[in-house]
């Protein structure tokens, strides 16, 4: 199925934490929204019509109130379509875990400025300030950790690793392995003259002088399901290295399926950069992205332990 574009509309509810103490207007609430080029153009929507206030033609100095609803439209951008299905699964005074659906970006890409999994955040709630504290990459889905404000970014970022206490994902692969619990560590590193810039692989001691910068990885691997071809493997995170689980069940001989980087040599994800691919295509791939989800993440604070479980993709 080859991706498609459509006429960016935002939607922009008002919530109570914005008018308790403050007048603000559409314009400035706008202003702290979108990006610099579009609040460059905001004058223009405002006389065109492109921004309405609770169904009707905005002016720039309406003053907003709790329960408005600010509706833009970009008449020059348009987006790439994505899941836009985010849900929220546990939250405190400072964070919130959700559930990220796969080929969601998280932040901002060369296609999709708006529609990401923190633009979303921002707008549908009430934390237009939230931060990303952990990603996912765009394919991937499941349990990302949100900081509700910049303030709470800044405490909990420095404390990731003693925070998040276990990852757990869950990862379809091509194949049978000959274990069923395997503890693999490795150096992962991105190689000088790759055909993807972006891949990251296993070092090889005999050929080291061609990795840049290498980093110590470890994983535990866990069979929970075989069928005829392929297996269900649970993936335990010991490190947070880039592209950690992908790489080394490539290396294993086990890629996950849908994988465009790691699966057949990267040949799909070669070919993408110059045609769009095929229903065959993706049928050989084992899927339209890759089958890796992050199902449990356990955060650990002074008093008391959460777990937070994923929904299904």
């Amino acid at each position: 199925m080859n991706q498609t574009t459509s006429k960016c509309v935002l939607s922009f509810p008002v919530f109570d934490q914005l008018t308790l103490n403050m007048d603000m207007t559409v314009h400035a609430f706008l202003v702290s929204r979108l990006v610099d080029r579009d609040c460059a153009l905001l004058e223009d929507y405002f006389l065109q019509g492109f921004i309405q206030l609770n169904g009707r033609q905005a002016e720039q100095d309406q003053i907003l109130k709790s329960g408005d609803k600010v509706l833009v439209t970009l008449p020059h951008h348009t987006e790439q379509e994505v899941n836009t299905g985010w849900k929220r699964l546990w939250e405190n005074d400072e964070l919130m875990a959700v559930y990220k659906p796969p080929l969601l970006p998280v932040s901002r890409t060369t296609r999709n400025l708006y529609n990401t999994l923190i633009s979303l955040i921002r707008r549908e709630t009430p934390y237009a300030d939230a931060q990303l504290l952990h990603r996912l990459d765009t394919e991937t889905s499941g349990v990302t950790l949100i900081a509700k404000n910049k303030a709470a970014d800044k405490k909990w970022k420095k404390q990731l690793d003693t925070l998040m206490s276990q990852k757990i994902y869950h990862a379809w692969v091509h194949g049978q392995p000959t274990w069923e619990t395997l503890t693999y560590e490795c150096l992962l590193s991105e190689k000088e003259n790759s055909l993807i810039r972006s891949q990251v692989y296993v070092v090889d001691d005999e050929n080291n002088e061609v990795f840049r910068k290498p980093k110590k990885s470890r994983t535990i691997f866990r069979v929970i399901q075989r069928e005829v071809d392929r297996s269900l493997i649970e993936c335990e995170i010991l490190t947070g290295r880039k592209h950690q689980i992908r790489a080394q069940l490539a290396h294993l001989g086990h890629p996950v399926e849908g994988d465009k980087v790691y699966a057949h040599e990267g040949a799909y994800y070669l070919k993408r950069l110059h045609s769009p691919l095929t229903e065959e295509d993706y049928q050989l791939l084992g899927g339209q992205f890759h089958r890796l989800s992050a199902v449990c993440l356990e955060l650990r604070f002074e008093d008391e332990v959460i777990k937070i479980e994923s929904i299904m993709p």
